[in-house]
């Protein structure tokens, strides 16, 4: 009896208790529909609680949808769609089945940015405001207006930073939806297939015929023949750089394939097949700089001695200006002169009654 009594307790304590709920299975549509929209819906990437997401809008998904083939009939086969509800209803459908989750947009302030942002970058922004000046200068001296602050804030991009919305529903405006579904398309099948089919084979090596087995054998010499080569290589090259290095009191800098050891392709790193430098001495050096200081000198004496011959011909050509401006002002002087000479008179005395009379008769 006192069994039966704690089974009835604990079918009570059951019934009690929130029941789970079962996921639905997401349906083939469901999936076509989520191909479509990772291929052709244009997506934008971000950074979501420290991951690389890709995250798109719900108005233009809507809009999508409503312009793709779904919403149209195709072989005497109905549209998937036919309002803008239904494509809201489906995705709200796909969000719950986990292709996709509501996030929302965290505007990004020009505080937090700056303390982000490193030396480099704020080089990069300084590079930039110095070309948007030029650009405004080369602007006001071809004629063209100059763009306003406020034009100017609405060409830049602002950044945006996600996070989790605590109503995770689908709805027809600019909210942002993280991908979660990731399209596998279909190599990554095969090559997972025959990877465990490699395995399965290494493993059923010992069951392998004698030829193929002595073949594998052959090759993993040769592989381990090529590495020994390789070390080989490594030490001998650098045997000879420090040889001659000592020799020549580091002056010759000699190397054996100089990119073996770097980070580049395989036939990249047997080529060039040797590289050598030279380093000059002090004496050298400094030789080098007095010649150099000695052509600046010249170059620079040239240039003053040019500067000079350009001022003198100036000067030249303004004094024959001067000169022959002289010679215009007295030759139109001689001319009003001879003028005047040609009469005869240069000026008569005449009394008043002759004068009087003079305009009497005229």
């Amino acid at each position: 009896m006192a069994e039966k009594r704690k089974g009835r307790k604990r079918r009570e304590e059951d019934d009690l208790l929130p029941k789970k709920e079962v996921k639905e299975k997401p349906l083939k549509t469901e999936y076509e529909v989520a191909k479509w929209l990772r291929s052709n819906l244009q997506t934008k990437k971000t950074k979501f609680l420290n991951h690389n997401v890709e995250y798109f809008t719900g108005s233009k998904a809507v809009d999508a949808l409503l312009e793709s083939n779904f919403a149209k009939t195709v072989k005497g086969k109905p549209p998937l769609f036919s309002k803008r509800e239904e494509v809201v209803w489906f995705l709200n459908d796909m969000l719950r089945h986990n292709f996709f989750h509501r996030a929302k947009k965290i505007p990004v302030s020009e505080q937090e940015l700056k303390a982000k942002l490193s030396k480099k970058k704020e080089k990069k922004v300084e590079d930039d405001k110095k070309k948007e000046e030029e650009n405004a200068e080369s602007s006001q001296a071809e004629g063209k207006k100059p763009e306003s602050e406020t034009e100017q804030q609405q060409k830049k991009k602002y950044k945006i930073r996600l996070d989790m919305h605590y109503e995770q529903v689908f709805k027809d405006n600019l909210d942002a939806y993280v991908w979660i579904y990731e399209h596998k398309p279909l190599y990554y099948w095969i090559c997972g297939a025959l990877i465990v089919l490699g395995t399965i084979g290494i493993c059923l090596f010992p069951l392998w015929p004698l030829s193929f087995r002595l073949c594998v054998q052959y090759l993993s010499i040769a592989a381990a023949g090529f590495l020994v080569l390789i070390i080989l290589l490594t030490l001998f090259r650098l045997v000879i750089f420090s040889i001659l290095w000592l020799l020549t009191v580091g002056r010759l800098q000699f190397w054996l394939f100089p990119n073996l050891t770097e980070d580049v392709g395989f036939f990249a790193s047997f080529w060039p097949i040797y590289q050598y430098t030279l380093v000059p001495k002090a004496g050298d050096k400094a030789k080098k700089k007095e010649k150099e200081k000695n052509s600046d000198d010249e170059r620079d004496s040239d240039k003053n001695e040019s500067s000079k011959e350009k001022d003198n011909e100036n000067s030249e050509s303004e004094s024959e200006d001067k000169s022959q401006e002289k010679q215009d002002g007295s030759e139109t002087e001689s001319e009003s002169s001879s003028q005047q000479s040609q009469t005869g008179k240069d000026f008569e005395i005449v009394d008043k009654e002759d004068a009087e009379d003079d305009k009497k008769s005229s």
